[in-house]
């Protein structure tokens, strides 16, 4: 970033910490950015005359008497069309080897959507995933996190979303994704010749962790460009926000500011919010939907992490390893989309709701059978059929490489009626049962 002539130099910094510096200056607004002897900084406090500034890079290395020129502006996303399928570091740089966007410059970080301005959402988002199509609709205009272990294929679920959902526009904003993840996402992108719909931010470790506090600013500056301007249907992906609220513990800390739960800075619910509610669903169109993936520390789902996003976004999706099948799915029980009855049924076929509701229910049954099964008891031909039909609803329906339409989940789950329980068993609507009940391989009533 260029200085200008007429901009004022500072030359006496009076505090410097491991990610911060501290000096005397007038005239400077919050958020606005700075360079410090060479490097890039942000203003994330001012007392007074008393600016603080946090250094993306870190402070190694500056004198007390390192030049500082303030920029003047926050920072800024230069927006168009041709930034569809290219790679951009947390300054919005490119880092696909091709040349800088012209487009027109914009401020990121602003203010969420007008409530009055908002649509109530009624769109189907459907992404080819059993576990969230048939149990956990999405919505457009919906925020809701992955809750999945670190060593979940969490990269990979948001990479199939990103490929299988019916978006004109998706965004990934990717904050310390390792090397090799950086890699796999941009080799599953141009493999499956997607590129021309997918703009990604990414810090890598390789990057100053400070810096990924800037990457869902960007996300969702690039993605309200393409919903408010272009009235496009844009899915924000966002992995991992534990890291980036480890990011603002790291400056927040090093200001000397008091923590609060787990280490958290005391703002981080406001923090988290200012994110997630940039979702919305606007009345001419234009939405922005966001998933994003909150990795849990030993599956705690207490820490103040998801706990405050829990109470922002509209549900949860979690992820967790099926003993029984060896594969990863959709926990049924965990996961909730509060916006799902928005949609299934209306936007989906008559049947939808009802079979949701059968199969978690012989779901639960079977878990309850398992129980019995683990403390010794005798199981009865009810117990044994609702075991093997849940390992056939995991195996064929919740495993995230499962990939089909939503009337596929739905023959799906009523051959598995039809293999394992009677209709009376299963207990849906007689209506449906006459439309849908399988003719072959089932039990009599």
């Amino acid at each position: 970033m260029e200085t200008k002539a007429f901009q004022k130099i500072y030359t006496k910094i009076t505090q410097i910490t491991k990610a911060t510096c501290s000096l005397k200056a007038t005239g400077i607004g919050y958020e606005e950015m700075a360079i410090v002897h060479g490097r890039l900084a942000q203003v994330v406090k001012i007392m007074g005359e008393n600016v603080t500034l946090q250094i993306f890079s870190g402070t190694e290395g500056i004198p007390t008497n390192a030049e500082v020129v303030f920029l003047g502006r926050p920072p800024v996303l230069n927006v168009g069309d041709e930034l569809s399928g290219r790679f951009f570091d947390a300054y919005g740089d490119p880092i696909d080897g091709r040349p800088a966007i012209e487009g027109e410059e914009r401020q990121i970080g602003g203010p969420s959507v007008n409530p009055v301005r908002r649509k109530q959402p009624s769109e189907f988002i459907p992404t080819g995933i059993a576990g969230i199509d048939l149990n956990n609709a999405l919505v457009t205009g919906q925020k809701i996190p992955f809750f999945a272990d670190p060593d979940q294929p969490y990269n990979e679920v948001m990479a199939n979303v990103a490929l299988r959902a019916d978006a004109d526009k998706i965004i990934l904003g990717g904050m310390g994704l390792t090397n090799d993840d950086y890699l796999y996402y941009k080799n599953v992108f141009e493999n499956a010749g997607a590129l021309d719909r997918i703009i990604s931010f990414v810090n890598t470790t390789e990057n100053p962790p400070v810096e990924r506090i800037l990457v869902p600013d960007m996300a969702l500056t690039a993605a309200e460009y393409f919903a408010v301007d272009k009235k496009q249907k844009v899915l924000v992906l966002l992995t991992d926000m534990t890291l980036y609220a480890d990011a603002l513990s790291i400056v927040s800390n090093r200001m000397d500011q008091i923590p609060s739960k787990d280490s958290m800075p005391g703002s981080l619910y406001s923090d988290l919010a200012k994110i997630y509610e940039k979702a919305v669903q606007f009345p001419d169109g234009g939405s922005i939907t966001i998933i994003a993936v909150t990795t849990l520390s030993g599956g705690d789902i207490t820490h103040a992490i998801p706990d405050n996003t829990g109470y922002i976004t509209e549900g949860q999706l979690f992820l967790r390893k099926d003993t029984d099948i060896g594969k990863v799915v959709v926990d049924p029980f965990r996961s909730l989309s509060r916006l799902k009855q928005l949609v299934i049924g209306k936007k989906t076929r008559a049947d939808h709701p009802q079979v949701m509701n059968a199969a978690i229910r012989l779901y639960a049954d079977a878990a309850n059978a398992k129980t019995k099964q683990e403390n010794g008891f005798d199981l009865t031909d009810y117990d044994e059929r609702t075991l093997n039909f849940a390992k056939d609803y995991s195996e064929k329906l919740l495993a995230i490489d499962v990939n089909v339409e939503v009337d596929q989940m739905l023959e799906t789950s009523w051959n598995l009626f039809g293999e394992h329980f009677s209709k009376v068993e299963v207990g849906i609507k007689q209506e449906f049962v006459e439309k849908h009940w399988p003719n072959e391989n089932s039990l009599e009533v």
